[in-house]
């Protein structure tokens, strides 16, 4: 079971995604939920800062911005090429990183951190919630997705000898597992472990939540959102914390 896509060798994970054919934008009903328990959070006595860190090509933030009505949506990525194609969708482009330089913002300065589909993509992600909280004020809110590795249908992946969905082991192909598309994911969570994981970093876990995956066969999307009512079973992880 081995796919080969199209794009050229990345010479380092930087050249990888500033690839334009590695995608960089994921599902709407993973964004539509996130975008809910955010402006849940945040309700609308006044005008609140958010910061749309990873924000690809901008997507993610169209969807939600009917939901955070009122509120200025920053999007912050490292790519050039995804910026580019999220100035169609957001009015304040930002370059940044939340490692290495760390983001342009003055500690203290966001209400709240939409971080979707990002830390899975991450060599050192506990200095990214550091930078995260950093910039949060105290109180402010976290909003992290990530793919779950012990999503229903990757543990019966796991007993058949299957590589899990989401896993690679190669920037050059997908070997092992199903789909087609490499991304560039390095770590994985469980819901324990991404609770436990944000805790240590100074943050207190409101709320984890489940949200399907777009990439799940039709046939079988009915069980897919049946799973969201499980977080440790569901297909994407949505996390809820605060910092303390």
């Amino acid at each position: 079971m081995t796919t080969t896509v199209p794009h050229r060798r990345p010479k380092d994970l930087r050249d990888f995604y500033e690839d334009p054919s590695v995608p960089v934008a994921s599902g709407a009903p993973r964004s539509l939920r996130q975008a809910r328990m955010l402006a849940a959070a945040l309700g609308t006595a006044r005008e609140r800062t958010i910061l749309d860190v990873g924000c690809g090509d901008g997507s993610a933030a169209a969807t939600a911005r009917p939901l955070l009505a009122g509120h200025r949506i920053v999007g912050v990525d490292w790519s050039q090429d995804a910026l580019k194609r999220a100035r169609a969708h957001l009015s304040y482009p930002v370059r940044g990183e939340v490692t290495g330089g760390g983001l342009p913002f003055r500690s203290a300065s966001a209400d709240a951190v939409l971080f979707s589909e990002v830390i899975e993509h991450l060599v050192d992600p506990d200095a990214a919630l550091d930078e995260i909280r950093r910039v949060l004020r105290p109180g402010g809110h976290l909003m992290l997705s990530t793919p779950n590795l012990a999503a229903w249908y990757n543990r019966g992946l796991l007993l058949a000898g299957v590589q899990p969905v989401f896993s690679e082991v190669s920037l050059r192909g997908i070997h092992g597992r199903p789909g087609t598309e490499v991304v560039g994911h390095l770590r994985l969570y469980t819901a324990r472990a991404l609770r436990e994981f944000v805790a240590a970093s100074g943050f207190e876990v409101v709320r984890v939540a489940g949200a399907p995956f777009h990439g799940v066969p039709r046939a079988l999307r009915p069980l897919d959102r049946l799973a969201c009512s499980r977080p440790s079973l569901a297909s994407i992880l949505l996390l809820h914390a605060r910092k303390t």
